[in-house]
């Protein structure tokens, strides 16, 4: 795995917390909404919507780079729409790209012992 793509994943790592948080966030919102006089809607909504575009384009530079096939692309579009989906999201995203560190490390220790 090049920097490059490495660091496409750790972008859309990064930010699948934080979306999943909002998103969650706004739906204790849209229930205060309805349940009291706590309006805070607007701001959340703002925020989650930022965040969720965020993802997204880190979400396409991620299957671009990392050269996904369609189902891990779109699972990871999935988890994006689901209220804890990126949570799941960022634990995949942690755990493929610890492997192909690990990959990468040995592919490089097998390189400098057959020179």
């Amino acid at each position: 795995m090049d920097i490059k793509t490495a660091t496409a994943l750790r972008r859309l790592r990064l930010v699948s917390a934080p979306e999943a948080v909002s998103f969650l966030l706004l739906l204790v919102c849209s229930v205060l909404k309805r349940t009291t006089d706590f309006n805070a809607v607007p701001v959340m909504g703002a925020i989650h919507g930022f965040l969720f575009i965020v993802y997204v384009i880190f979400w396409a530079d991620a299957w671009n780079r990392a050269k996904w096939p369609f189902g891990t692309a779109a699972l990871y579009f999935v988890l994006s729409v689901l209220p804890a989906g990126g949570f799941f999201a960022e634990r995949r995203l942690k755990r493929e790209t610890e492997d192909a560190v690990i990959a990468s490390r040995a592919r490089q220790e097998g390189a400098v012992k057959a020179s």
